[in-house]
């Protein structure tokens, strides 16, 4: 996923004078050729997020369209002031570019893990349009609407990938149908393999999406039965309260997963750390099996 956005993102510097990157070290060797070519555009602050985010704030005011790329856990978390002031309160857009996800820097430690990155988002309001790929090859499309726009954006990549691209999953697209009022599994970006696993041989309906914001509330209540299940690949009940409101004159139980309230102080692995937080296949099918027994029991 990272090679796409570094590939699209040339390109894009190449194809329109509009656009604009700004960065804070991370990535700054794969961007230098483009930056040689478009010094004017390519923005390296160094190790100051806090910068970065206000420069991208200035270059939106001027006309362009700013990137801002860094991990997660540098550009959200560390700046989410200057998110909530330099972008969100000033009324301009930029598109924000994470990598690293939840816990994809697990090997060293807890500074490179960023598992409530949407929930920061979702405390800014309904401004922001975040956009979770499940693959490399959702990252183009992606990116080039986000550019084309004057709207805040997030694009969070991350390691781990399904084995198959859905590039018109901006709304919930069904990927398993189940009975009538059968539950309803929503996947969001990444974890839709673990889910497709977890769920073989149940009767429930498994949707994707790699748009959890705007979250396809129309599109839940067309699919939805008595049970909800999320499994999103960060904080776990970050998108409780959209369910809820979506669902709100219709009688359903919901089961939130993805990643655990508690700092495990463990390194480890990715896929480590999918285990211990139960976002493997194994885990995924425990919770789900243990929450549809209590709803039919």
């Amino acid at each position: 996923m990272r090679t796409a956005f570094i590939d699209t993102t040339a390109a894009l510097l190449d194809e329109d004078p509009r656009t604009a990157l700004v960065l804070a070290d991370i990535s700054a060797s794969q961007f230098a050729s483009v930056g040689h070519r478009h010094p004017d555009r390519v923005i390296n602050v160094g190790i100051r997020e806090q910068l970065m985010i206000g420069v991208a704030g200035g270059l939106a005011l001027t006309g362009l369209r700013p990137i801002a790329h860094s991990y997660a856990t540098f550009l959200v978390d560390r700046a989410y002031e200057q998110i909530k002031l330099d972008l969100d309160h000033q009324g301009v857009g930029a598109v924000l570019v994470s990598v690293g996800a939840s816990y994809d820097g697990a090997q060293e430690g807890r500074t490179h893990q960023s598992p409530g990155d949407v929930a920061l988002f979702d405390s800014l309001g309904d401004g922001w349009t975040v956009r979770v790929p499940g693959h490399p090859d959702e990252v183009k499309a992606l990116l080039r609407d986000a550019v084309s726009t004057d709207d805040r954006v997030y694009l969070r990549l991350g390691e781990q990938r399904n084995r198959q691209a859905h590039r018109d999953a901006d709304r919930l697209l069904v990927l398993r149908r189940g009975g009538a009022n059968a539950p309803v599994v929503v996947a969001v970006g990444p974890m839709l393999d673990p889910t497709m696993a977890a769920t073989e041989g149940m009767d429930v309906t498994v949707a994707y999406t790699h748009t959890p914001r705007p979250f396809d509330e129309a599109g839940l209540r067309a699919l939805a039965g008595t049970a909800v299940v999320l499994v999103e690949p960060y904080l776990a009940g970050t998108s409780s309260a959209v369910v809820s409101r979506a669902l709100a004159e219709v009688p359903h139980r919901l089961l939130a997963l993805g990643v655990g309230q508690t700092d495990l102080h463990r390194y480890g692995s990715p896929a480590d750390h999918a285990r211990w937080h139960g976002l493997d296949a194994d885990g995924l099918r425990r919770s789900i099996e243990a929450f549809l027994g209590s709803v039919s029991g």
